[in-house]
């Protein structure tokens, strides 16, 4: 077992929320390779709810693994325009 810390945004907390679960700040144990995508199915979310998940501070596709220590954070799709300019969810640049 590994443990991570789990947060959740906006409406992705209040479905953790009605299932009981906390979503801020969270200490979590989790199996070894547990990847992002398995982490939102095991909490009774739908993969098409997350739309960005910050490993670190920084957004890593579901298929990623997690590891012990690691700071997970979940972004619900329909994020407004300028919170995803914020969190790095599309290219400044552009």
């Amino acid at each position: 077992m590994i443990t991570i810390v789990f947060n959740a945004f906006s409406f992705l907390q209040e479905k953790l929320k009605a299932q009981g679960l906390s979503y801020v700040n969270v200490s979590i144990e989790i199996g070894e390779g547990t990847t992002i995508k398995k982490l939102i199915t095991d909490m009774g979310l739908d993969p098409g709810d997350v739309e960005t998940a910050f490993i670190n501070g920084h957004a890593e596709p579901l298929d990623t693994s997690l590891h012990s220590g690691d700071r997970v954070a979940l972004v619900p799709s329909g994020t407004p325009g300028p919170y995803r300019v914020l969190l790095g969810m599309v290219n400044k640049h552009a």
